[in-house]
């Protein structure tokens, strides 16, 4: 990352930026703003948290110990769990009466999770996404189509008020009703879209049924994709079937919502380190992991007053890059998420990410956009079985030559899983469509 301010004639040639100078500013100097706002941050929570100062206490840490960005290390990890068990709001800061917005998890999972809100956690949000939309060029010239969910799901409105901030035309047609959506994307003259990226593969199917071209007979440029995790050869795949360029964005509920996205040089989702402290950490031991290699991604707030989060364990599996980015945009930046800690599937004793499955799936040309992963127990032994749709160009009636791709399709899983699996080919269509988050994965082995 570059440590120092890019000078005149380098400017000169850089993307336009929201807030240029904490999107330049040297290194060393995001670092002593961290390490402010980090101290101010714990004396805060502390005080206001009957949650974090239990936690504090029960760890022998107090907010005096932290004094460096070093001192991070000393501080408890914040878990989803601990969200669900002060569920609705025992770890927010806050009393009712200055929060403006309440969103929350579905609970499919558990127990749901509340979020809360107050007037400038909203502003920060939109300030934070805002940043992201500059740094790959969208403005008021711009209508930006939103395909996420409204409603208690985070997607939806944080895009929205983000979108608004820039100065772009706002399309809210929310998930669902397909038809509905290419029409207006059509007829309004889309030209981005932010959407789970299954979904907008399922756009594409469905434009290609009523005839339409998203690539030829859109104008739409840019897409955001996220909520999922999907491969590099999935994006491949949506940029040269839509014509368009696909951006990673990405957040969760618990931090906000969506936050950030990768910026025109398209090499890493960009982190403001004015608003939050990353550490990508192996799961297992909570230690740091080298630069360039997995981990987990632990988030601290630095903004947030509502609901702060300390350390909190996202989950999601990332890594940290280190080489400055050509964008002139200092802060620190991770990779696509590739899964998470706890979708890792273990069969008969080898770990298996449905992202793996993907990325093997995404380059074989006869395969189709959607499969599904089945995990079974026959007698004592797992079993994996991955339905696959193929591309409706590589039908044929002829069994040999369905045996054969089938054949294909397994050698090429397990080359990379080092895992013998069954693979069949269903009937393009056969497999289900989601408009928001896509299930990949069914487990039906018993629960312990």
């Amino acid at each position: 990352m570059l440590n120092r301010k890019p000078d005149k004639k380098e400017r000169e040639n850089m993307p336009e930026y929201w807030d240029p100078e904490i999107e330049t500013m040297p290194v060393d100097e995001l670092m002593k703003l961290q390490e402010v706002k980090l101290k101010e941050l714990v004396h805060y929570v502390y005080e206001n948290s009957p949650f974090y100062k239990q936690r504090f206490d029960e760890h022998g840490v107090h907010p005096d110990d932290i004094q460096t960005l070093e001192d991070l290390a000393k501080l408890p990890f914040t878990f989803k769990q601990d969200l669900r068990d002060n569920y609705p709001t025992g770890m927010f800061c806050v009393p009712n009466s200055k929060l403006v917005r309440f969103h929350a998890s579905s609970g499919t999972t558990g127990k749901s999770t509340v979020v809360g809100y107050t007037r400038n956690d909203i502003e920060e949000w939109a300030e934070s996404l805002a940043r992201a939309f500059t740094s790959v060029g969208i403005g008021k010239e711009d209508v930006l189509q939103i395909s996420y969910g409204y409603g208690l799901f985070t997607g939806g409105l944080g895009v929205h008020y983000a979108s608004e901030k820039v100065g772009a035309s706002v399309l809210p047609t929310s998930s669902g009703n397909t038809e509905r959506q290419i029409e207006l994307m059509k007829d309004l003259g889309t030209t981005a879209i932010a959407c789970t990226p299954s979904y907008f593969s399922y756009m594409i199917e469905v434009a290609r049924k009523e005839g339409l071209s998203i690539r030829d007979d859109t104008k739409i440029k840019i897409g955001f994709f996220g909520a999922e995790p999907w491969s590099q050869e999935l994006k491949e795949r949506i940029e040269k079937e839509a014509g368009i360029k696909a951006y990673d964005i990405y957040g969760t509920s618990e931090l906000s919502g969506p936050l950030f996205t990768d910026c025109a040089e398209q090499c890493g989702i960009h982190i403001w380190a004015d608003k939050y402290i990353v550490e990508i950490l192996d799961p297992e031991t909570g230690k740091p992991v080298p630069d360039g290699e997995t981990g987990e991604l632990v988030i601290t707030t630095l903004t947030k007053e509502a609901l702060p989060l300390i350390r909190y364990r996202v989950r999601d599996l990332t890594k940290k890059i280190t080489e400055p980015c050509r964008c002139g945009r200092t802060h620190p930046r991770i990779t696509r998420i590739t899964g998470r800690s706890d979708d890792m599937l273990i069969i008969r004793g080898i770990n298996v990410f449905p992202g793996q499955v993907e990325s093997v799936l995404m380059k074989i040309p006869e395969v189709g956009n959607h499969f599904m992963i089945i995990v079974d127990r026959i007698g004592e032994l797992d079993s994996m079985k991955v339905e696959i749709e193929m591309s409706e160009s590589a039908f044929s009636d002829r069994m040999s030559d369905m045996m054969k791709l089938e054949k294909k399709v397994a050698s090429a899983l397990k080359s990379v899983l080092n895992l013998a699996v069954k693979v069949e080919l269903v009937e393009h269509g056969s497999l289900p469509r989601s408009t928001g988050k896509s299930k990949k994965v069914i487990d039906k082995r018993p629960k312990l």
